[in-house]
């Protein structure tokens, strides 16, 4: 027969937890001998009136650390999934699509570039909230209206180019140029204010992603940047030189590239160029700043994946040339398809990307990709 452990007996399992619970309690308690004897004296009196509030406050603070440990964890972790359920609170109906009374004062302008911004909680404001200068819509000719989607599985009638981006833009712009500035008989075009109040000369990309046939769908865009155009907010091309106004349109994906450039005195709508083609010398007269404002590509495919998580020296140097092959002819360079995961390899290809002189970090998560100065070295884990 085995012998009996004592310790494995319900009640002393029960006894080890009580001692355990008062010798906690008893932290509560004064330690002093004469506390102890003379309860009611004036030292025992200041014990407990000391030292029980002093180990209430640690507990306190002590918990309240722990809760705002978790929360900035899951802050860095879902940032844009908790925004959207803090954003059902505030809004219980949903958000607006548009918020007339919005503004941009004490926003800075950060160079990133919203991906897919039209999956935000709210379209182009989500962004313009964030310092974003650039956003990205993928159109889709449905009718005689230009529908915005990932896909046509996503599309509906109501989000459209006009009601998610030109008319929120154009509200926007028209609340920041007054009328009464309108009327000053000595007002200069290029005084007009941009998105920004905080940097009014900053001008916003508009990417525009050209998902249906190009050659069908280019009039119909054309058509709909009118009020733009004729209020003087788009930044243009007038047969000698680039004028920059508050909103650069940029066409990509099936855009139309011989209607972009066939109108040799005047373009307000700029390509997207193809940035790992910027090298051959067939390309070299094709793109530049008469026609085209981002030149962007594919991370995975002209890069790759990064071994052990950091650039090779070949990586590296392919970056330089495609940077300064862009840079050579006047156009902003924009990779996407970046990593996302984990969250210290994303944070270390923003950082590498940036310093080797690319102009936008093309971002789904707004909090972190504006949060930071990505010219500053950081730690691979921070």
């Amino acid at each position: 027969m085995l012998p009996f452990d004592v310790s494995d007996h319900p009640h002393s399992r029960y006894k080890h937890r009580c001692q355990w619970l008062s010798q906690f309690l008893n932290g509560w308690k004064c330690s002093h001998v004469e506390c102890n004897a003379r309860p009611l004296s004036q030292r025992a009196i200041i014990c407990r009136g000391v030292k029980r509030p002093l180990w209430a406050l640690v507990w306190i603070l002590g918990f309240l650390k722990v809760l705002s440990l978790l929360w900035t964890g899951l802050v860095h972790l879902f940032p844009d999934d908790l925004d959207a359920r803090l954003d059902a609170w505030v809004f219980p109906g949903g958000r607006p699509s548009i918020f007339s009374h919005w503004t941009t004062h004490g926003i800075t302008p950060v160079q990133c570039h919203s991906h897919n911004d039209y999956w935000r909680p709210v379209p182009l404001f989500s962004a313009l909230r964030a310092g974003c200068i650039g956003v990205e819509a993928d159109i889709w000719l449905s009718g005689d209206d230009l529908l915005v989607g990932h896909n046509r599985f996503t599309l509906h009638h109501a989000t459209t180019l006009r009601s998610l981006y030109l008319d929120p833009l154009l509200d926007l712009l028209e609340r920041h140029n007054t009328r009464s500035s309108r009327l000053q008989p000595d007002r200069n075009a290029q005084d007009l204010a941009g998105v920004f109040a905080h940097n009014p000369s900053q001008t916003l990309v508009l990417l525009i992603d050209f998902k249906s046939d190009g050659n069908d769908t280019w009039s119909y865009l054309v058509e709909q940047l009118a009020p733009l155009r004729e209020s003087g907010y788009l930044t243009h091309f007038n047969g000698a030189e680039t004028v920059q106004r508050p909103v650069t349109v940029v066409a990509s994906g099936d855009a139309p590239f011989h209607l972009i450039a066939a109108n040799s005195t005047y373009r307000d709508i700029f390509l997207d160029a193809p940035l790992d083609n910027l090298d051959q010398r067939a390309a070299a007269s094709d793109y530049n700043y008469t026609n085209s404002y981002y030149a962007s590509v594919d991370f995975r495919k002209t890069i790759g994946s990064l071994s052990r998580n950091r650039f090779s020296q070949d990586q590296l140097a392919r970056v330089r040339e495609q940077v300064a092959a862009a840079h050579d002819r006047g156009l902003k360079v924009r990779y996407w398809g970046t990593p996302t995961w984990p969250r210290g390899l994303r944070n270390h290809v923003w950082h590498v990307l940036v310093r080797e002189g690319v102009d936008f970090i093309n971002v789904d998560d707004l909090a972190e990709g504006t949060m930071q100065d990505w010219r500053k070295h950081r730690s691979w884990w921070l």
